[in-house]
């Protein structure tokens, strides 16, 4: 048999990660009057201060970088050349992606603030589109 089974392996992988993105909501810490504290730790006592919203930045990373594997294995690419003159590929392209993203927010931080972070993620989305579409 030379056929792979690709749907099983989407439903398994798809199954794993609604399962961790279940257990990170049920990890949320509850106070006394029943009401989430999502920005509470989610491991009392713990080195790093896991957050549901630091959990979550890292299930996002993980699921990307799940897909790209999946990508790169079911349909290989040879690299291309883009506005920037060298040969990327999508991995490239999602790295340039992350990096140019989080000095996105980081500039949002410094000259709007923390208040209305959703603009540098609608920043950031459409810097997304246009460094997988011409880079």
């Amino acid at each position: 048999m030379t056929q792979t089974r690709w749907t099983p392996i989407y439903l398994t992988l798809g199954l794993l990660m609604a399962a961790i993105l279940a257990f990170l909501l049920w990890a949320v810490p509850v106070d006394d009057d029943g009401v989430r504290d999502w920005t509470g730790q989610l491991i009392d006592g713990f080195w790093m201060a896991w957050t549901f919203p630091v959990a979550l930045f890292f299930w996002c990373i993980a699921g990307l970088l799940i897909i790209m594997t999946l990508l790169a294995i079911r349909y290989p690419e040879t690299p291309r050349v883009g506005i920037l003159r060298i040969e990327t590929t999508r991995g490239d392209r999602l790295f340039i992606t992350l990096l140019g993203s989080a000095f996105i927010h980081l500039g949002w931080l410094f000259f709007a603030g923390p208040d209305f972070l959703w603009g540098a993620l609608i920043l950031s989305l459409v810097y997304a589109a246009a460094v997988f579409r011409w880079v």
